[in-house]
């Protein structure tokens, strides 16, 4: 399969007039024949990387069923995202492993967007900032339990987050940054505190904005020490309610490289407005807004690529939305050998989009969906 005169992506973020040529599940080459399809200049990007959502189509990851992680597979790839590495609440440890042992069974099918990793969300946060998860399953930071769990996910668990200024903390990251990315998360850590948990091995935050302290010119706090600290990767929501436009502007002058997009879709994501519920919490969704009863933000109600749309929207350059949204999160995770990019040996994970971001063709695997 061979396809000419496209604006392929490039790592960098920048893009290139080329083409693609397939083979197999993989792609092959930027070289093709001449017999190759002429796509009119679309643009090609690799397939999507989510590393922080629950759910879409009325399932969430945390019901710990295969049909529950099936329908989210199948949602994430027919809207451009080829990785997902959904996100657990803030549950008991019994239930974590019930989710943890779903997921290491789950055979994902062709059209299956693939289950690359587990994000530990909870439960090991501030009640403070706990957000939309739930304030009786919060759990002091701990090692042991973190394995448990991963062992019966089969190490599936790639990020596990964290508020730092907890008891136990930094002795939790001290154990486990070797073995599992750490992201702060939920949290009332000030600047100092936040980089000592950076120091120890801490790479990443959680939502940045969401559920933390705000970033003032006296208190810096979690966002000032992230941007303080050139190792350390930030997601943002980019779903014009958690973050402002300005804001969010900001973040990609601050950040440049080190953003990664998430959605934190919740189970409305692809359905109509109504009542849903979050972490066993009840969720009224009104447009792209979801909130707890008590007007608490409660995850999104959409999904990765409506964010990048919104983020060129407002002002993003396109390269780099698709860079944080593809390159970065597979980076993250540890999965960029096989995502991120459309580099020859990764996998044939293209979205083909026409000038108003629109799916052209999405190429998952290789194979054509339709």
């Amino acid at each position: 399969m061979e396809f000419s005169n496209l604006r392929v992506y490039q790592p960098d973020g920048t893009f290139k007039t080329g083409g693609l040529s397939i083979s197999g599940d993989r792609i092959a080459s930027a070289e093709v024949s001449a017999d190759a399809v002429d796509m009119g200049g679309l643009y090609a990007v690799p397939g999507l990387v989510d590393l922080h959502f629950h759910g879409c189509m009325g399932r969430d990851f945390c019901d710990g069923t295969h049909e529950a992680i099936s329908t989210l597979a199948k949602y994430q790839a027919q809207i451009g995202v080829a990785a997902i590495c959904p996100a657990t609440m803030t549950y008991p440890e019994d239930k974590l492993t019930q989710i943890a042992e779903a997921a290491a069974t789950y055979q994902a099918e062709s059209n299956d967007a693939a289950l690359v990793g587990i994000n530990m969300e909870g439960p090991f946060i501030s009640e403070a900032k706990k957000g939309a998860q739930n304030g009786a399953y919060l759990h002091a930071p701990d090692a042991a339990m973190f394995r448990r769990v991963q062992e019966k996910a089969g190490g599936l668990f790639k990020l596990c987050d964290l508020a730092p200024e907890l008891p136990g903390s930094m002795e939790t990251i001290d154990e486990l940054a070797g073995e599992v990315r750490i992201s702060i998360a939920h949290t009332t850590a000030d600047y100092d505190t936040a980089c000592e948990a950076f120091k120890h091995g801490a790479r990443q935050v959680t939502h940045l904005y969401n559920a933390m302290p705000p970033f003032s010119h006296r208190a810096p706090g979690v966002i000032g020490a992230a941007f303080d600290n050139d190792n350390v990767a930030v997601e943002l929501i980019a779903d014009g309610v958690h973050v402002h436009p300005s804001v969010v502007r900001a973040t990609f002058r601050l950040f440049e490289n080190r953003v990664i997009l998430i959605s934190d879709s919740m189970m409305a994501t692809g359905l109509d407005d109504g009542e849903y519920s979050l972490g066993g919490q009840a969720v009224t969704v009104r447009g792209n807004l979801a909130t707890l009863h008590d007007g608490t933000i409660a995850g999104s109600a959409t999904n990765l690529m409506d964010c990048v749309r919104s983020a060129v929207k407002m002002g993003v350059p396109l390269g780099q939305a698709i860079r944080s949204a593809s390159t970065n999160p597979a980076r993250a995770i540890g999965v960029e050998h096989d995502y991120g990019s459309l580099e020859p040996g990764k996998l044939a994970n293209v979205l083909l989009l026409d000038e108003g971001l629109n799916i052209h063709t999405i190429l998952l695997r290789g194979r054509m969906l339709g």
